[in-house]
């Protein structure tokens, strides 16, 4: 493609962006397509599922009358050639090909050159783009990519209004009783049936008129009034969740607290009522220009203040405005929907009567969705394509195993649904006489379940579940939900809890693991590629200042329990572990010499999630005490796949032959040298797959807490014998399908049919 078709890609791009809604990009496309091309038609036909057929629905160069006129059905015409082949038809004489079809209410001449490039999304034709000319010549191959690669643009703003639903594409009156799947991610799992309450901001700043002030020291007054009203709301906040959050996981509302400082923003505020300005302009200017300066900043810390500081905004204009700020009345089946949800207007609401949570925006690691996790509250984040403003009291079911949302689902789909959830909540009630038993087979092989956790509420639970210790302490929760890094003393007390809680158990702790999808809002750090970046024991290891502190918490943390384990992150070579290893005796020698008292040495182990890792086994063995596979992090590298990205998360999967012929390599090289060797991750906390990863020989499956029942029941009714033959044969398969299909026959065999059910569910 030459330089000037490049400069007008960008451009036709930067246009279709920029327009108002589907249609304008549609004329947008044919018409500068039609004259960067210089030929004699563009035409646009989009796919009409319900009648079959491909709509025109665009041209330069045809009767302007016939768009929205002509259709031809899916298997007439070059056009319906192009979308059953779902590839590109080029011909130089189009009216000698046996597909050709002439519509003369289309008032075009016959012509002859015809180039027809489908416009494809996630493997679906949604149209055909047709360009023609009257000379007899085929089109190049650049002209090819030219509208392979607008296509690809536009399929996009295609889906999208589909998506979005107000407007019927085919310009036809939208049905609001539409039922659509929309696709996010997964960020607390579950499942709801409900009814859609879209959270809008108690007040919109955007909407402020500029007013001068008739009396300063009557709107002085009420700016006071207005922000004492919100210090006592956030107080109060902070209260009512104290008995369900850990005091750094209400570290936000501390945040909010210091912002409404009188020599903060409200100083601010003063100055501009002083100078004349009633106080809701003055909020207004004092945010807006807030925003405005660190919107310019490339820091993420910023931007999450901008956040912070526009949530504290609309608090004081509401309690001004004298707005009412109650929420509609919530039932036990609301479903909270929004662009973005902030943790303070989640906790403001009875969270007992929230059945789920959808956003728009937001990720899987979000401040809000760690909260929504240990309030255990199904949520959807990222849901891209997600029409908030037209979604309010609609029926609606939230699968947040799968990360889908379903709207205005069909009578025979929630019915199913209901059945599901019916059924597992008598599953729940079977699982609960597994809290008291050990994971044993039937033929006496002991299987050693662990929790990981990272909130108080996991380890709660994974105590009155039974677990046998912590297999993964993500100790980057505290950071994450910290507006700085955590103190030494303050690190201390937090392990301390995990410890204590797990007294004479193991707990196996995992330093600093922050890059990727997991961010500290006060330490951003921007790459091309951060999976393949600058996280885990990378980052620790380039501030051995942060490293250091975090070690000597551990072990101060430890004096008289004596189980702690420490775990590294993301090891990718030997010298790594080398210098670690360095550190950890410095620290481990400090921290004895400070306290006077003698400290156990805790067992080091690494994790398991480069692949490059399991060939160097043998290398390892002479450093550490343990290996633990980061299952989650192992199959994305494996598979070369994303997991938390919606359009290629299907091609995720922990059955995948790759996936379980190198975890049994692994197993077995670890076994030859006598060393321990667990797994933790979602592949861990799967009945089906757990039986595997226990005939390979893992001795520990550690797991959330909400699947450790579940696991202990596939362990109680499966023979070590019969795990062991369902290996032997899973792994002469091709196919992650047909791995879990062979599982599943199993379990329906033999008496966990239950567990497949449930499972069944989250693949339909």
């Amino acid at each position: 493609m030459s330089n000037m078709q490049l400069d007008t890609l960008r451009r036709i791009v930067q246009e279709i962006n920029a327009s108002n809604g589907l249609h304008e990009s549609l004329d947008i496309m044919v018409n500068q397509v039609s004259a960067a091309m210089d030929v004699d038609v563009c035409s646009i036909y989009l796919l009409d599922e319900r009648n079959q057929c491909y709509v025109l629905m665009a041209t330069k160069g045809l009767n302007s009358e016939a768009v929205g006129n002509i259709s031809i059905p899916l298997s007439e015409g070059l056009v319906g050639l192009v979308g059953q082949r779902e590839e590109i038809v080029n011909l130089e004489n189009a009216s000698e090909h046996e597909r050709f079809a002439y519509f003369p209410e289309t008032g075009e001449e016959i012509f002859n050159s015809f180039l027809g490039v489908p416009v494809m999304y996630r493997r679906k034709v949604m149209g055909v783009l047709v360009v023609q000319r009257k000379l007899k010549q085929d089109f190049s191959e650049a002209a090819e990519s030219f509208l392979v690669t607008l296509c690809a643009q536009l399929s996009g703003v295609i889906a999208h209004a589909h998506a979005v639903g107000s407007t019927d594409v085919f310009r036809k009156v939208a049905n609001t009783s539409n039922y659509k799947i929309f696709k996010g991610v997964a960020g607390s799992g579950g499942i709801a049936l409900g009814r859609a309450i879209i959270l809008y901001p108690p007040a919109d700043l955007s909407a402020v008129p500029e007013r001068e002030a008739e009396d300063i020291s009557e709107e002085l007054e009420l700016l006071e009034q207005a922000v004492e009203s919100v210090r006592n709301e956030i107080r109060s906040l902070d209260e009512k969740m104290q008995d369900s959050l850990m005091s750094e996981e209400r570290a936000l509302f501390s945040v909010f607290l210091r912002m409404l400082d009188e020599n903060a923003l409200p100083e601010e505020i003063q100055d501009e009522i002083r100078a004349g300005s009633w106080a809701q302009g003055a909020v207004k200017r004092v945010i807006d220009k807030h925003s405005a300066l660190f919107a310019q900043m490339e820091d993420d810390y910023l931007r999450e203040r901008v956040s912070d500081l526009k949530d504290l905004g609309r608090r004081i204009l509401a309690c001004l405005q004298e707005a009412d700020s109650s929420h509609k009345e919530l039932s036990s089946d609301s479903i909270l929907v929004g662009d973005e949800i902030s943790t303070a207007a989640l906790v403001e609401l009875p969270v007992d009567k929230i059945a789920a949570i959808v956003t728009s925006d937001g990720a899987a690691n979000s401040h809000m969705v760690i909260v929504a996790r240990a309030l255990g509250i199904p949520t959807v984040v990222g849901v891209t394509e997600l029409p908030v403003n037209t979604l309010d009291d609609v029926e609606m079911i939230i699968d947040a195993y799968q990360g889908k949302v379903i709207v205005n689902p069909p009578r025979r789909l929630r019915q199913r649904y209901k059945e599901i959830q019916k059924e597992e909540e008598l599953i729940a009630k079977d699982l609960k006489l597994y809290e008291t038993k050990d994971s044993i087979t039937p033929d006496g092989v002991e299987v050693r379940l662990f929790v990981n956790t990272g909130l108080m509420i996991d380890v709660v639970r994974g105590v009155q579940r039974g677990a046998k210790g912590v297999g993964l302490y993500r100790s980057e929760i505290p950071f994450m939900l910290r507006d700085r890094f955590p103190g030494e003393e303050e690190q201390r007390a937090i392990y301390r809890q995990q410890l204590s809680h797990f007294a004479n158990k193991p707990v196996i702790m995992r330093t600093l693991d922050i890059g990727a999808d997991k961010e500290l809002p006060y330490f951003s750090i921007h790459e091309n590629n951060s999976a393949l970046g600058w996280r885990g024991l990378r980052f620790t290891l380039d501030h051995p200042e942060i490293f250091s502190s975090q070690i000597r918490a551990m072990l101060k943390a430890s004096i008289g329990l004596n189980n702690l384990h420490i775990l590294l992150p993301m090891v990718t070579s030997v010298s790594e572990v080398e210098e670690v290893l360095y550190l950890l005796e410095r620290d481990w020698l400090a921290v004895q010499e400070e306290e006077q008292v003698k400290i156990n040495k805790p067992k080091i182990g690494i994790m398991v999630e480069v692949p490059s890792v399991i060939f160097q086994i043998h290398e390892f063995v002479e450093l550490v005490d343990f290996f633990s596979v980061g299952s989650n992090d192992l199959i994305q590298y494996l598979l070369a796949v994303d997991r938390n990205n919606p359009h290629v998360s299907g091609v995720y999967s922990h059955y995948h032959p790759a996936v379980l012929k190198a975890l049994t390599y692994l197993v077995n090289e670890c076994h030859k040298y006598n060393k321990p060797i667990s797994i933790c991750g979602e592949m861990a906390g799967d009945p089906l797959s757990a039986i595997l990863l226990m005939a390979m020989g893992f001795n520990t499956l550690s797991m959330s807490s909400s699947n450790i029942l579940r696991v202990r029941k596939a362990i109680c009714h499966t023979s070590m014998e019969d795990a062991e033959k369902l290996l032997k044969h899973v792994l002469t398969l091709n196919n992650p399908l047909l791995v879990k299909s062979w599982i599943e026959h199993y379990f329906r065999n033999n008496g966990l049919e239950d567990m497949v059910k449930t499972n069944r569910l989250l693949t339909n």
